[in-house]
């Protein structure tokens, strides 16, 4: 045991150091947020593939945790909501009910092409329509799907990190 504590003495950190925080994108509402966000992930009708890459972001690699930004398991508890995927029929008043739950100020973020403008799901009969077309939109983040460098780069500058 004492050998693994020498060693590790000895290498001292091997993780690469952040990248240079990206230029703030704070949106009016997020400056009171103080360089911390808890957010609320809802999938309003996706294919999974943002869920991976959300995954991913906050994931050992990535770590968006470190910048600030945390996922919740309430809405009560979150400071944004981040929604994927075209808005069906069936999550429309679900993603109205989970903004409304939200406090104030409260921020939504449309991740994906899906959630932007509804992608290649785009006139499909149990689409509703793109994320803000049922709730305000405060950041769009794009890509089909975004790569984890760019939640985590969106992130940031929600946070301000």
């Amino acid at each position: 045991m004492r050998d693994l504590f020498r060693k590790i003495r000895k290498t001292g950190r091997v993780a690469q150091d952040a990248p240079r925080a990206p230029e703030p994108v704070l949106p009016e509402r997020a400056r009171d947020l103080g360089g911390s966000v808890q957010i609320r992930h809802v999938d309003a009708g996706s294919c999974n593939g943002c869920e991976v890459e959300i995954a991913s972001a906050f994931g050992p690699v990535y770590d968006a945790e470190r910048y600030g930004a945390r996922q919740v398991a309430s809405p009560r508890h979150a400071d944004a909501l981040l929604v994927t995927g075209p808005v069906t029929r069936n999550m429309e008043m679900a993603l109205r009910r989970t903004y409304e739950a939200v406090p104030e100020p409260k921020v939504v973020i449309a991740l994906g092409d899906c959630a932007r403008n509804c992608g290649v799901f785009a006139e499909a009969y149990g689409v509703v329509g793109a994320v803000g077309d049922v709730v305000p939109v405060d950041l769009e983040i794009p890509g089909c799907p975004p790569e984890p460098e760019a939640i985590v780069a969106a992130l940031r500058g929600l946070t301000g990190r």
